[in-house]
């Protein structure tokens, strides 16, 4: 029988170590905010297996197209083949990393409950206050200007919330989405006022 703790603790170290040169918001914090998330969402669903769930969410970006020249998820395989987890569960855990990505699954719905979920906890973590951080952590790393961020607001992040799987992630990225607008909101009107109120240099001179 797998020992889901141990399992669960190596998976973080593993990842810590993959990650540890990566500060763009695909990162280790980045995917154990996504790793809380399925739980929390997995603990209202009791027809999903943790353990999926679990290592789906930790290996979702261990393989991400941004950061690794990697493919058939070999990073996250690697992983589950050292701690010997049986083969169809590898392949079952790498389905649903597969269905998470949004750019590559737009208007794609997981089939399994697991993927439903990670999918949520993953989409979660690019809304509300932290999307914002995360938007402009990797638009800086990237040399995107604060308007091409907001651009990726608008292709991406407020379309998130209509596009949740579960009830929980629904209401959650209801509550998220809502801060995103207030945000960009207060952007358009500091950046109005900006470039319409010329700064002389006698306002620095008091």
């Amino acid at each position: 029988m797998t020992d889901i703790k141990k399992l669960t603790d190596d998976a973080i170290e593993y990842i810590r170590n993959l990650f540890s040169d990566n500060s763009d918001g695909h990162d280790f914090d980045h995917s154990m905010r996504v790793y809380a998330n399925a739980v929390r969402i997995a603990g209202h669903h009791e027809d999903s297996d943790i353990l999926i769930v679990s290592m789906a969410s930790l290996l979702h970006d261990a393989d991400d197209y941004k950061n690794f020249d990697t493919e058939n998820n070999e990073n996250a395989r690697r992983f589950m083949c050292s701690e010997s987890l049986p083969e169809d569960k590898i392949n079952r855990i790498c389905e649903v990393i597969n269905s998470v990505s949004f750019s590559k699954n737009k208007g794609k719905i997981p089939s399994s409950v697991e993927g439903k979920i990670v999918q949520d906890a993953d989409r979660l973590d690019a809304v509300g206050a932290v999307g914002i951080a995360r938007t402009f952590a990797y638009g800086g790393k990237h040399g995107r200007t604060i308007s091409d961020s907001v651009n990726h607001f608008h292709e991406k992040l407020l379309t998130l919330r209509d596009k949740m799987n579960t009830a929980e992630g629904k209401a959650e990225a209801e509550r998220r989405h809502e801060y995103l607008i207030g945000f960009l909101k207060e952007l358009g009107t500091e950046t109005e006022w900006s470039e319409h109120n010329n700064v002389q240099e006698a306002d620095f001179e008091h």
